[in-house]
């Protein structure tokens, strides 16, 4: 049974069988990160975009633990001119890895990578659907609401959907509550809340509407488990 463990932000690991996938791995510069670079090992690591609240460490934990990393074409590329390991995947594509089954969705936002004064295309945003284990996390990377959130809930029986509520960014907590309509996850867990002032949200707002529309949430902690 998979582990799926909340780094805050939008960071999560995912430990089954030996392997330990990261998504998301912003830690350093994070203040709500329970966990520094030097307390995890991930083998795989998934980047849903290139902004630095996302890419994060993944560059530093790649080139350290040899690990691979999963994203978009273009950021993908853009791991591997700076010296990590990458796999190139993009929207509507899938793959089988040793871990499980990678998919890539769309996700309304933007991705790029800010070194100086320059601003670099990293493609597309997306999210991911991970299958291990016959179970399927939807983590929906930063996104606005979009209403092909019902197909995909329509095509994939997700068990668990981690969705952000933070606004400004992305989607806010009405529109949150909206996409579990939409996707019908056994359940929802909030994230991309409270990391940053323009961010600010209550979780708990957001697991009482949840509720009241008869699905099922709840506030995964900073540095919390659950096995799903």
């Amino acid at each position: 049974m998979p582990k799926l463990t909340y780094l805050s932000h939008s960071a999560f690991l995912v430990e089954n069988d030996g392997d330990t996938i990261a998504i998301d791995p912003f830690l350093t510069g994070n203040p709500l990160a329970p966990v520094r670079v030097g307390d995890i090992h991930p083998n795989w690591i998934i980047l849903t975009h290139g902004h630095g609240d996302h890419i994060g460490d993944a560059l530093t934990l790649a080139k350290r633990d040899d690990a691979t990393i999963i994203a978009p074409f273009e950021l993908a590329t853009y791991c591997e001119m700076h010296g990590a390991k990458a796999h190139p995947m993009y929207i509507g594509g899938s793959r089988e890895f040793p871990f499980g089954r990678v998919k890539m969705t769309i996700a309304h936002h933007g991705s790029s990578v800010t070194e100086g004064n320059t601003i670099i295309y990293t493609g597309n945003p997306v999210g991911i659907l991970l299958t291990m284990k016959g179970v399927t996390l939807y983590h929906s990377g930063d996104t606005g609401l979009f209403y092909d959130m019902k197909l995909l809930g329509e095509m994939n029986e997700i068990d668990v959907a981690v969705l952000p509520i933070g606004d400004n960014f992305t989607m806010g907590i009405d529109d949150a509550v909206k996409a579990v309509e939409l996707l019908q996850p056994g359940l929802a867990i909030p994230m991309h809340y409270n990391t940053f002032d323009l961010i600010k949200a209550d979780p708990q707002e957001f697991v009482d509407k949840v509720k009241e529309n008869g699905y099922k949430a709840r506030i995964l902690g900073f540095g919390e488990s659950l096995d799903y």
